[in-house]
This record gives structure tokens, sequence and C-alpha cells, in this order.
């Protein structure tokens, strides 16, 4: 692949990702699936308009896929396919360097934080905010 394609796929994926509550959902789809307004719930200020929008789009690009199960009443879960699970090690990474290099104010419990977050948050048994 030349320079030329690579950068234009690496433009392509940043500009997915980096869209308003893109990566939020994603990072919380890491943790299994999700119903719609678990996914509501989890992301604040997220709005169940832009939730809707942005869940399409992941799921028009291949990231997730939405699951109907006929029951009463219809049950409806998102969760991630093989190329949003891709994104695994990608996130871990962002999580790492957060961990290193991102100051939160000091009224952030980041103990409660880690504890409410994807399972890649936090590294197995970290507790605080090094």
């Amino acid at each position: 692949m030349d320079q030329h394609n690579s950068c234009q796929r690496f433009e392509k994926a940043i500009e997915l990702l980096s869209k308003r509550w893109m990566a939020l959902i994603v990072y919380k789809l890491l943790s299994g699936p999700h119903r719609f307004v678990g996914l509501e719930n989890a992301v604040t200020n997220l709005s169940g308009k832009v939730l809707s929008d942005r869940l399409k789009e992941l799921e028009a690009e291949g990231i997730i896929r939405r699951d109907v199960y006929p029951e009463t009443p219809v049950r409806i879960e998102y969760s991630l396919t093989d190329k949003g699970y891709a994104l695994a090690p990608l996130f871990k990474e962002i999580g790492e360097w957060a961990t290193q290099w991102v100051e939160l104010p000091d009224d952030i419990d980041t103990v409660e934080a880690c504890k409410e977050a994807s399972p890649i948050c936090c590294r197995e048994g970290e507790t605080e905010h090094q």
C-alpha cells in the first residue's frame, strides 16, 4: 500500500472516531452488548437522538451490530463486530497514555470512575490515577 492511501485511511479512521461520542460508545461496548437505554445512561450528556445517529453510523461502518430479539417487548442490543473489537488494543494504549499524561481535577474520584468504566480502563488491581 502506498503512503498516500495509508494516510487517507488514517485520516478517515481519525475522522470517524473523533466524531463526538463515537469513541465513548465503542469504548462502552468493549465490555459487552448494551441496550440503547444502557448506552444512553452510560455516557453523560449524550442525547437519545445523537446516540441513535451515532449507532446508525457505527453500524453502517461495520463496527457494531444491532441484534433484535423477538420477545415481548422486543429487545434490541448493540455489540461490537470483529472490526469493532479490533479497536480494543488502540483503546488500551490510549488508556495507558492517559493514565500517565492526562491530569484530572482534584475533585474527580478516580477509584469510582475506574469501577464504572469499561474493563480496559484500568489495569488489574489499579485503584487510582498514577
